[in-house]
């Protein structure tokens, strides 16, 4: 799942390429992953200029002339290329614009889990998921704030931070590493913890991300359709030792996700943990 730091990187890199460059035509190899809101997709596009690349927690956001939006929700196991016509076509590939510049942005998705939303800045209420996001990591907001939006959300602090209602643009990875660096138990309720631990939360998440940028735009260099993960500290690295304290990091998946952890370093339990 592409999160605030892919994004971030993505974005900037998409910034200096397109904007002010034209859209010749579009071709969309699979529909499924396209929704319209204004008008016909191919034909509308055609003609109009990158204005500007916005970023709304896991949300991409294409503004473009005449009052359009091509606003992408990656989901799962979206991703974008900046290549050549002449580059191969991933199978994943499923829509593309070209430029007038003679390049093309394209948008990969193998399993077909993100949206796409062409749209006019009327209708973003319309779009799944996008106004109800929290602030995004990177915005400014207070502690105070971060502690409010928490106290309506009762269950495990993991699953709280990855719905993105109280922050937003961090997911399953990065959520793994702000855990850590503050030293709490992803699995720990939200209720239990205390202002501390809260605080260690709020001041580790920016941090963490904030870090991870200048990492991604070195490590993906033009290559921003490939996720980079493996500089992560704990984040799939069960088995591996811990960082901070040297202890094996502990794992578990749960509904196709991984949870990875350092029991030493942020206690608690788990019957079946591993």
């Amino acid at each position: 799942m592409p999160e605030a730091p892919d994004l971030e990187v993505i974005r900037e890199y998409l910034t200096a390429r397109t904007v002010g460059v034209e859209i010749s035509a579009a071709s969309v190899i699979k529909p499924s992953v396209l929704r319209s809101l204004a008008g016909d997709f191919a034909s509308d596009i055609a003609g109009r200029t990158v204005v500007g690349i916005d970023r709304r927690g896991k949300f991409l956001m294409f503004r473009l002339s005449g009052d359009r939006l091509l606003v992408a929700n990656p989901m799962l196991t979206g991703a974008f290329q900046y290549c050549a016509p002449k580059e191969r076509v991933f199978k994943r590939t499923c829509l593309t614009l070209s430029l007038s510049d003679g390049n093309e942005v394209r948008y990969l998705d193998d399993r077909q889990m993100g949206r796409l939303y062409y749209a006019t800045p009327d209708q973003l209420g319309d779009i799944p998921g996008l106004e109800e996001q929290g602030p995004d990591v990177l915005d400014d907001f207070s502690f105070d704030e971060f502690r409010d939006r928490l106290r309506r959300f009762h269950g495990e602090i993991k699953g709280v931070l990855t719905r993105g209602r109280v922050i937003s643009g961090i997911g399953n990875a990065y959520v793994d590493e702000i855990l850590f660096e503050s030293q709490v138990y992803p699995f720990r309720k939200r209720k239990a913890l205390s202002t501390e631990e809260l605080r260690g939360i709020y001041d580790s998440s920016r941090r963490v991300v904030e870090e991870a940028v200048p990492v991604l735009r070195s490590r993906m260099g033009d290559k921003i359709h490939v996720k980079v993960r493996d500089f992560l500290k704990v984040h799939n690295k069960g088995g591996s030792p811990c960082p901070r304290c040297g202890n094996t990091i502990s794992q578990i998946t749960a509904n196709k996700r991984i949870t990875s952890y350092c029991r030493r370093c942020q206690p608690g339990m788990l019957i079946g943990a591993t």
